[in-house]
């Protein structure tokens, strides 16, 4: 007798057949296949096989009748049960290798919880034999397992299974779900043990099929060689033309302006043309130089199938202003799917910050997705100079187990990197192309002119105003926000914009917009500006800083190489505040230095070659402290991945430490109080949250302890049953303005009614 198998339901909302889902799911996996064929494992044809039956089998458990109660609404006595569990009795029917059978039980049981919550549930909720003395109080309320096995419709499942060709025997009696859970729990392995890739990678790719099937995503993107196209109307350099016919690894060497994007495009277009298919991660260390790198790329790679995205902490912010923008406004449920698409593996090349795959490393919940993701990667860091050394230690381990474990492949690119730091990289690397821009092109590049002043930056702003004047588009960096709006409400100019970190979301994107879309004559910032914002000045007056942050300031004027020669202004004395900023005063002192002789030489023409010396100069090893921090970290991190990750098992320890390296805490302004209500009350909550500022953890705690941060609850409903909700966060009693951000020495002083009172 044929059973109807669309009566099984897998979700209800929307109505989903069980059958369907599983046709959704192995839909997925084909083109996993197809897209991320490198896997790392000596039988990627077994590994394909066994997900196969592991997508059939993964929710075979819903057929419960309460279950299935539950899904259309009807009285049942689910209780909150785990239909993986269930799903668990029908695996080990399997006819299959031992081996094999302990894989797809592994994958089904980990695809929603990890393996000690569903031990911790087992021991609470089902009468269990106390086989071996392990289980403990056997309570008579407690549900029979073995009973709700048999609620199961079994007749669905034998032809369901016939179906999709696979062999099982008649559900063997006295199945102890306790002692299944307790040996995979047993048998989770870290990175030195047998069967660690595939259930890593089992787990991964069936969660990867579970999840964009259930999001509603039928189609996975991919690039293909004639997507490059764009790339061949270019007239190329030389360390291009050597980038576009090289295979695997290289670190590329050139000036800002040379070209870096687009080589390691031309990179990528070989490695698809011989290595094949791949996600690719475009990995660069701002939210701004993320956003306008996405921008670009999506230009370039414009067509029907979206194939760029992008992750980053303030990725929804982006999206909800970004969109505004356009003529056409997306409808909520589109703005969610594209916010998906981001997030997932739907789009094949997406710009990342190194914190976003860290992630993964550190083994936070899910990582086995974002692993399986990796495999036969391909990884392109540009700006790697800009990490910090604890940072710079996470990427080397990151590298390690990407290009030891994973397939993947690199393009690293620089401009200036102290040797020290270079020679980590080579040693991680491995074998590689080293690709360096002529002596010819560092020769062509001379375009800035260095002059040290005496004195400090807000001695010369008379000077400064005197250049604007002249009709000059002027950049001025300072080290502090409260310098920066000192120094921005001193200064006139038509068109002008300050930025720094001490903005909302909301604003900060808005000025950034401003740069981009806009002429803007007077720019002044902190280390805001350092990142890859697409913006062109003709002349800079800097406070002192290290000498890789002059650099990143100075490519910001005459970026284009179409002004002749400009000047590149820097201070001599430092504010004392400035200490708390760049501490080492050694560095400081040798940048200056540097910067002086260079002054000194050809009327302070600098030729690019020369920053390189330079950087070696300032940095000719590790600072004691650096290094200590570098090695520690290399350490602490490399005896995680490989001696402690392990799928399904999520660490607590482990989410701490990678929160920790982002010292700080979001803030409301007090003025915005009202508007941060009434957008919740309208459950806009993205804007809602582009409203908050960014405070130093030091700051903040002060500011507490003195009462001018207070934590306020703000309630609103979110829909129209009346339901109540809370969000709590800490205002804070300082005035903000959209033009100058937050104003830290001055009190807001109309409060009218709210907690400061």
């Amino acid at each position: 007798m044929s059973v109807d198998c669309s009566r099984i339901l897998a979700k209800s909302h929307p109505v989903v057949s069980a059958e369907q889902h599983i046709e959704d799911c192995l839909c997925i996996g084909r083109q996993l296949q197809e897209c991320i064929p490198s896997i790392p494992l000596p039988d990627t044809e077994s590994f394909w096989r066994v997900l196969y039956v592991v997508v059939v089998m993964h929710d075979v458990g819903k057929a419960h009748a309460d279950f299935q109660a539950l899904l259309r609404g009807l009285k049942n006595n689910w209780h909150r049960q785990r239909h993986e569990l269930f799903s668990l009795k029908f695996v080990d029917g399997l006819q299959l290798p031992e081996a094999q059978k302990e894989l797809v039980a592994f994958a089904v049981a980990g695809h929603h919880k990890q393996l000690g919550e569903l031990d911790s549930f087992i021991r609470k909720n089902y009468k269990l034999e106390e086989t071996d003395g392990c289980w403990g109080d056997w309570e008579e309320e407690k549900t029979d397992f073995e009973q709700e096995c048999r609620k199961i419709d079994t007749g669905y499942i034998t032809a369901l299974l016939s179906r999709y060709a696979i062999e099982w025997n008649d559900v063997r009696k006295g199945f102890d779900i306790g002692i299944a859970i307790r040996r995979l729990k047993r048998t989770c392995p870290v990175a030195e043990n047998d069967g660690f890739w595939e259930k890593l990678l089992l787990v991964g790719a069936l969660k990867q099929c579970d999840h964009l099937a259930s999001a509603g995503i039928r189609k996975i993107g991919g690039l293909q060689v004639k997507d490059f196209d764009f790339l061949l109307g270019y007239s190329l350099y030389e360390h291009q033309r050597k980038a576009a016919g090289a295979v695997g690894n290289v670190i590329l060497t050139v000036p800002t302006g040379a070209g870096k994007t687009e080589t390691a495009l031309l990179w990528l277009r070989k490695q698809f043309g011989v290595k094949g298919q791949g996600r690719v991660f475009y990995v660069l260390p701002y939210t701004a130089s993320i956003n306008a790198m996405y921008e670009r790329l999506n230009r370039d790679f414009g067509g029907e199938e979206r194939k760029v995205g992008m992750l980053h902490g303030k990725l929804s912010q982006y999206l909800e202003y970004r969109m505004a923008e356009e003529d056409s406004f997306p409808e909520e449920a589109e703005k969610k799917q594209l916010l998906e698409d981001f997030k997932s593996l739907v789009t094949p090349l997406k710009v990342v910050t190194p914190f976003q795959l860290l992630k993964s490393l550190f083994g936070l919940k899910g990582f086995e997705k974002g692993m399986f993701e990796w495999c036969g990667c391909y990884l392109i860091f540009d700006e790697i100079h800009a990490y910090d050394p604890k940072v710079f230690a996470q990427i080397i381990v990151l590298l390690k187990f990407m290009l030891q474990c994973m397939k993947a492949s690199v393009h690293i690119m620089t401009a200036t990197l102290p040797r020290f730091m270079r020679c980590e990289l080579e040693k991680v690397v491995g074998s590689h192309t080293e690709i360096c821009a002529s002596a010819d092109l560092y020769e062509q590049f001379g375009r800035h002119r260095v002059k040290v002043k005496p004195g400090k930056l807000v001695d010369s702003l008379e000077e400064i105003q005197q250049r604007l004047e002249q009709g000059q588009k002027v950049l001025v960096v300072c080290n502090t926000v409260i310098m920066a709006q000192q120094v921005y409400q001193t200064l006139k100019a038509e068109r002008r914009v300050l930025l720094h970190g001490a903005f909302t979301g909301r604003d900060r994107y808005r000025h950034e917009r401003e740069l981009q879309q806009e002429r803007i004559d007077l720019l002044v910032g902190t280390q805001a500006i350092e990142v890859s914002l697409d913006i062109d000045y003709d002349c800079i007056y800097t406070e002192p800083a290290p000498l890789d942050a002059l650099i990143q300031r100075f490519g910001r004027v005459n970026r284009k190489r179409e002004k002749g020669i400009c000047d590149c202004m820097v201070f001599e004395e430092r504010n004392e505040v400035d200490r708390f900023i760049y501490r080492n005063e050694q560095v400081i002192a040798r940048t200056l230095e540097i910067l002086k002789q260079m002054a000194g030489k050809q009327e302070g023409i600098v030729r690019e070659v020369f920053w390189q010396e330079a950087m070696d100069y300032v940095y000719p090893d590790w600072e004691e402290k650096d290094k200590e921090d570098y090695e520690q970290t290399v350490c602490l991190l490399e005896y995680t991945v490989f001696h402690e990750l392990s799928p399904l098992v999520y660490s607590e320890r482990r989410e701490e430490e990678f929160k920790e390296q982002f010292a700080g805490v979001q803030v409301l302004p007090v003025a915005l109080r009202s508007e941060y209500q009434q957008l919740l009350e309208e459950h806009q909550f993205v804007k809602a949250e582009s409203l908050l500022v960014n405070l130093n953890e030091k700051r903040f705690m002060s500011l507490r302890k003195n009462q001018q941060v207070v934590r306020e609850r703000f309630v609103f409903e979110t829909d129209d049953t009346g339901k109540l909700y809370d969000k709590s966060v800490y205002s804070i009693n300082r005035r903000y303005t959209e033009e100058l951000g937050l104003l830290i020495n001055e009190q807001e002083t109309d409060l009218e009614e709210n907690c400061f009172l």
